[in-house]
Formats: C-alpha cells, structure tokens, sequence
C-alpha cells in the first residue's frame, strides 16, 4: 500500500505539472527531479560525504554521551533530578537560534555541525535507555547481589543488556535526525555539504536539484535507519525475534 499510494501521489504530481504548465522554478515534475539526480549525481555523492561525515561522528558522540548521562542518571536519583528538566528545556530552543551561536563558538569548519547533530540526536537516545534501565526486572538484580555482584557488574551483565534494545531505538530515532541536523548546520555556515549545495541550487531558482538534494536527505536518513535495524538484529537476533512473535 505505501508503494502503491506513493505511485500515484507522483503521477498525480506529474500530470499536474504538466497540465497546468507550472514553470521549473515554481514546482518541477518528479521526471525532472529523477533526471537532475541522475544528471548530478557525483556533485550529490561529493557534498552526501561531507554531510554524512559530520551526522555520523555527531551521532557517535551522541551516543556516547547519552549512554554515560544514562547510567549517571540511573546510579543517582539526585542527578536525575537535576539534570532532566534542563534535558527537556534544550528541546525547546530553537535550533535555528543556536547554529549562529556555534558558528560564532566553533568557527566555520566541521564543529559547529557536529556539534549541531549532538544537540538534536541526544535527546531521544538519553530518554530511551535511561527509562529502560530504570525497568530492568528487580529480580535480575536481587539474583546477582545475592552473588555478591557489585553496582558495576550489575550494569554490565544484567542492566545495560536488558536496556540495549531500548538504545537502539533511541537511536533509529536518532539516525533519522542526525542528517537533518547537519543540513541545518550547513545552512548556517558552510563550504560544501548538501545544505550548502541546497542553498546554492536554490538561490539560483533551480527547484529541480533542490528537491533532487531533498531526495537524497530522505534516501541516506532511511538508509542509517535500517543499517541500525539490521545491526539490532545482528547482534540481538533472540530479542528481535521476540518483539516480532509478540506482535
């Protein structure tokens, strides 16, 4: 159904474009969008490395961080109630305030978008595995301190595992904006990159690359979304096989 739906929403697109003769700069037709991909395709895969380069490492970062405050947030109730209300309150600030402010930070190089996508990936992933860890069955636990297990064996033979399908989670959300918050990075301030190459194409009038550029942000974002899939079943295949007779 989805295919079918997205078939007939481009042809509709298309023969309204034609029909009602709309100018390249107003609407393009999808046919010209395709033939703009396929026409500039190694100007989109030379600006796709650099935006890709600063999602992935600002997503990596994200992750990294999100799992320490995690765990911090899980070891004390004290810093989770610290902390947490200023989490939501950087949800709120809008990220088109912020990038000026980086770019004034960081300079104009790869910082500043980096630190972009941290900013817009942290959130999900933080939230997803620190209520999973709060979840963990207590009974896992009582087993392992009658053991004698410590807080940290605790956390890295039953806490952190059972909480692991969690932060995939968090972060197939996460993938899905890590491009986005590069892009908007690159629109800020930028020498190359697919925000950058969007502006450009589109200070020109030239709406077919733009939305040509627009493709190819859905196509790599769909793309680190079930690559994370498919390393979440790799390496949990009991627990991916469980959600699926579940459901």
């Amino acid at each position: 159904m989805p295919i079918i739906t997205l078939v007939l929403t481009l042809l509709v697109w298309e023969l309204c474009v034609r029909w009602f003769n709309i100018s390249l700069y107003v609407l393009p037709a999808p046919s010209k969008i395709i033939l703009a991909i396929i026409e500039n395709t190694e100007v989109l895969w030379m600006h796709s490395l650099v935006t890709l380069q600063e999602a992935l490492l600002g997503l990596l970062f994200a992750v990294v961080l999100a799992v320490i405050i995690a765990i911090l947030m899980d070891m004390s109730s004290v810093f989770r109630h610290s902390i947490f209300p200023h989490l939501v309150v950087t949800q709120t600030v809008p990220v088109m305030v912020l990038g000026p402010l980086f770019a004034i930070w960081l300079g104009f190089g790869m910082a500043p978008k980096v630190l972009m996508v941290i900013f817009m990936c942290f959130f999900p992933i933080v939230i997803a595995f620190a209520d999973a860890l709060a979840q963990v069955d207590i009974h896992q636990i009582n087993l392992l301190k009658s053991f004698g297990a410590n807080r940290w064996q605790i956390y890295w033979y039953v806490k952190i595992p059972s909480a692991m399908t969690a932060l995939f989670s968090g972060m197939k959300v996460a993938a899905t904006y890590c491009i986005g918050g590069a892009i908007v990075g690159e629109w800020l301030s930028a020498s190359a990159g697919l925000g950058y190459y969007m502006i450009r194409v589109k200070n020109g009038y030239m709406l077919d690359k733009v939305f040509a550029c627009v493709v190819v942000i859905i196509a790599w974002s769909l793309l680190l979304h079930l690559l994370l899939t498919w390393v979440e079943r790799l390496v949990f295949p009991y627990q991916t096989k469980r959600k699926g007779s579940t459901s």
